[in-house]
């Protein structure tokens, strides 16, 4: 990507304030000028080794020069002022460019520099820079702290007074760590306005009673806001009881949060007004912005470095007792509580702020984001990350910014909370026919799997299931496994709770011997300790406590699930029952959840004596797949976090040449020919079966001669640009032993496509093996998802394919290889060879490696490829380039 074609950006400052970051042109000579004339004597010696204001017109003149390769200079500005510079020169003898920074003297220490060299290094990334170089005096600790705090790798050499760096531009996971270190403390700082503000004001809060303004001011002063509050009403001296002011300009004091609820039309103008007056963060909940209205209000809210949630929104709110802030229209207050809510649906979001406060859990954080032009769940969930109260986080995301972005902040958060969400937008309604096999199997829903399962995100299908999961994790610690002991007080509401684990992925073993005869001690007679254990209709409290306390610290189970049914014959209802396994009863290292048919609610979770809380369901079923969850999400803790393994005999440079050339003569894109498929797999290591082009029937029999394996046998099939699935076109020709078989097949292929077909390709019929299927589709929003699974004919018919996104970490290749249903033939099922499984992860890895150096990848699609027990082999490929632009996903930069 050249400088030319980077648009603005905005982006964050360790303060929260918001900067534009843009290339510098010769419109910026006067201002590049000014940044150094105000600088003092000694920054202006730091930064030119001289006080001498010749160099700053001369450091001005090169900035605001006409474009020459090897050279780029970035600005970053605020309300229109020139506040930092970043530039680079290449050295003409090698891949490294000399780089320069200067900050304006009162901008100093708010991460200016930083932030552009973040940027800077992308942009010199892309010209194919390996590190930048640059000369400070040893006296300049501030720049030399830059570089070091950068988290990239970085060499000195002092040579007397000054000191040579040497900056590595590779990007690592030391390096990420640290962006994303920034990013979450300047994206923290942002938010305050927003979700701790000291003063607010509703604009928009009309004198009728039914106006959505008029309700959300009514709760934010029903709340108990500890703030100011005041309305911005043209006319009114009051409105339901809070002073009001004809104009935010007019307000006594500037509010850190303004609350929008005016007519579309008139957002604009408000953003405008408050972004003048100093306001922190906006609220739009107006909904009906057309493209022009949004794109106004937006820019007004960057040009003065405003946070902005919504519009089309239900509000947001905060418990916390210093701040107790409701300013949502839902006709409750949220109750205070622990769990972090972010939702794009103002009807999801009151049916969980219901559901929480119904389950006692209650909320820290609600944040309904509406059309999220601004703030997303990424920022919640770096929010809820360092706010001290929540230790669940709920989403409801409809749509992605930035996936890849969201999924570091989720994978890492995941690791000290548990991360729900609902995964709205499965279906696939509507959806063309694919062009290739892996665009098949590639939906949008494997795709959003992908990045829940590897960001360690529960995902439900249902806010009901969300509500499950989240009582079970609120209250009971994780299962170690999948392991369930079934308890009930009638065999049949047992069997049918037995089913319900199968079906949800769990485990009802068999309890040993010496269990069975402990548990049979302690229950009435006629009572079966088998597993489901049948305590018989007479049980009663203290035995089922003894039951199922047995069961929650024996090894034997990783999880207890008690079903109970009001009966006559017992002394205890149901929920006398469920209360006796909870009071007085010291907690079990393993999760203990009730069913009761009976009850009417879908889940509930009673505080009973003592403190304690056990989840109580209405049905088998909901409670199985909450404790499936459960398991699912500690089997994702329990694993190491990957790596992404570092290959060898890669050269990505010649891979991104053979792209550009390919595209140079194809610039709508297309499928590549053979030879360009082959040079662009040998890039990356990828082993394909030996091949050879044939023009006509006699170059064809040629080919089959050195080809032929000790069978003598070849495959043919036909090549015509756009072909993709040969096998349903008959354009191949297996098991050819001669030349004459080689001759005839070859006629045939030219009878059937004619003048279509441009040539033939050759191939040795290959060995015996496990044939799969791998390829990578580029999302253009998810980025490259790598797609594996069983291979040959059958490939979308069986549908056995599984999707991670890349890169691929070392994890995530073994989750790959496992997950599909045709795992077991690569691991010697029933006495087959088991397949080279190191070689098959390189080849994941590798192709993985391709997706990510290549965003001009559009599909990859490998079928089959057979796994033998001595290696990897894929037999065809076939590859779909497109235009695209790189494009960094962890570059800091707002939405």
């Amino acid at each position: 990507m050249t400088d030319t074609e980077r648009p603005p950006v905005h982006a964050l400052l360790t303060d929260g304030t918001t900067v534009r970051i843009r290339r510098a042109g010769p419109d910026d000579h006067d201002q590049v000028l000014r940044l150094y004339e105000r600088m003092s004597d000694d920054n202006l010696r730091l930064r030119f080794f001289s006080v001498s204001r010749t160099s700053a017109r001369q450091g001005a003149d090169r900035v605001a020069g006409p474009p020459r390769p090897g050279y780029r200079a970035l600005v970053a500005e605020h309300d229109g002022r020139l506040v930092g510079l970043a530039e680079y020169e290449c050295d003409p003898h090698g891949p490294t460019a000399d780089v320069a920074l200067a900050v304006a003297d009162d901008w100093h220490h708010r991460g200016v520099a930083t932030l552009l060299l973040e940027h800077l290094a992308d942009a010199a990334r892309d010209a194919g820079i390996s590190a930048f170089t640059a000369d400070a005096l040893a006296e300049n600790h501030e720049v030399l702290k830059v570089f070091h705090d950068l988290g990239l790798r970085v060499t000195r050499r002092y040579d007397g007074p000054e000191v040579h760096c040497v900056v590595q531009l590779t990007e690592d996971e030391d390096y990420l760590r640290a962006v994303d270190a920034r990013g979450r403390l300047a994206g923290a700082v942002s938010l305050r306005p927003l979700l701790r503000p000291r003063c607010v004001a509703v604009i928009g809060a009309g004198r009728r009673p039914g106006s959505v303004g008029r309700a959300i001011l009514r709760n934010i002063r029903t709340g108990s806001f500890t703030g100011r509050l005041f309305a911005v009403h043209p006319q009114a001296g009051s409105v339901a009881g809070v002073r009001a002011f004809p104009s935010v300009a007019a307000l006594p004091r500037v509010p850190d949060l303004a609350v929008v609820a005016v007519p579309a039309a008139a957002v604009p103008e408000v953003a405008e007004e408050c972004g003048r007056a100093g306001v922190g963060a906006l609220l739009v909940v107006s909904a009906g912005l057309d493209a022009g209205q949004a794109a106004a209000a937006l820019a007004a809210c960057r040009r003065y470095g405003m946070r902005l949630a919504g519009p089309n929104c239900l509000g947001l709110a905060n418990t916390e007792d210093g701040v107790r802030l409701d300013a949502t229209f839902a006709a409750r207050h949220p109750g205070p509580g622990t769990a972090g809510v972010a939702v794009q649906s103002g009807g999801v979001g009151i049916a969980l702020l219901d559901g929480l406060a119904r389950l006692g859990i209650g909320v820290s954080t609600f944040v309904s984001l509406g059309d999220k032009y601004d703030v997303s769940g990424n920022d919640l969930l770096q929010w809820w990350e360092g706010d001290g109260r929540t230790d669940l986080a709920l989403l409801h995301l409809e749509s992605f910014g930035n996936p890849r972005a969201f999924s570091r902040t989720a994978r890492r958060v995941a690791r000290t909370m548990p991360v729900l969400t609902v995964d709205a937008g499965r279906s696939e309604a509507g959806r063309r026919a694919a062009a290739s096999h892996t665009a098949a199997a590639a939906t949008r829903t494997m795709t959003r799997q992908a990045l829940f399962a590897q960001a360690g995100v529960t995902a439900t299908r249902t806010i009901g299931e969300l509500l499950d999961a989240a009582a079970l994790l609120h209250s009971q610690p994780l299962p170690a496994g999948t392991r369930v002991a079934v308890v009930t007080n009638a065999g049949g509401a047992g069997v049918l709770a037995a089913d319900a684990c199968a079906d949800a992925g769990l485990v009802v073993p068999p309890l040993p011997a010496q269990l069975v005869d402990e548990l049979l001690q302690s229950l009435p007679e006629g009572a079966r300790a088998v597993n489901p254990v049948d305590t018989s209709a007479a049980v009663g409290e203290e035995a089922l406590r003894a039951c199922v306390d047995r069961l929650a610290r024996h090894g034997a189970v990783d999880a207890v699930l008690v079903v109970l049914v009001p009966t006559a014959v017992a002394t205890a209802t149901g929920e006398d029952l469920v209360r006796a396994l909870t009071e007085g009863r010291q907690a079990a290292p393993r999760p203990v959840v009730a069913v009761l048919p009976a009850q009417a609610a879908r889940v509930e979770l009673p505080a009973v004596e003592g403190g304690g809380r056990l989840p109580a369901y209405a049905d088998a079923e909901d409670a199985a797949r909450a404790l499936a969850h459960a398991a699912a999400r500690a089997r994702w803790l329990a694993e190491l976090p990957g790596s992404v393994a570092e290959l060898t005999d890669v050269d990505s440079a010649r891979a991104r040449t053979v792209v550009a050339s390919f595209l140079a003569g194809h610039p709508e894109g297309a499928w590549l020919d053979p030879e360009t498929t082959a040079e662009l797999l040998g890039c990356y290591g990828l082993p394909q079966s030996p091949w050879a082009w044939a023009r006509d029937e006699d170059e064809a029999v040629a080919a089959a001669r050195r080809l032929a394996g000790p069978d003598g046998r070849v495959v043919m099939k036909a090549y015509w640009p756009g072909l993709v699935h040969k096998s349903e076109q008959h354009a191949l020709h297996l098991d050819l032993q001669n030349a004459s078989q080689v001759r005839a097949a070859h006629r045939d292929l030219v009878t059937r496509f004619g003048d279509r077909m441009t040539g033939v390709v050759v191939q040795p019929l290959a060995e015996r093996g496990t044939e799969l299927f791998a390829g990578v589709v580029q999302d253009e929003v998810f980025g490259p998802l790598v797609v594996f699974g069983l291979g040959g004919t059958a490939t979308e018919l069986l549908a056995d394919h599984a999707g991670r996104l890349a890169p691929l970490t070392d994890r995530d290749v073994r989750e790959l290889i496992t997950s599909p249903r045709c795992s077991p033939l690569l691991f010697g099922y029933a006495g087959a060879p088991a397949a080279d499984l190191e070689a098959l992860e390189q080849f994941l890895h590798r192709l993985s490696r391709m997706a990510c150096d290549l965003p001009q990848l559009a599909e990859a699609d490998l079928n089959p490829v057979v796994a033998g027990r001595t290696g990897i082999t894929a037999l065809d490929v076939r590859v779909r380039l497109v235009p695209r632009l790189a494009h960094d996903p962890y570059l800091r930069r707002l939405r």
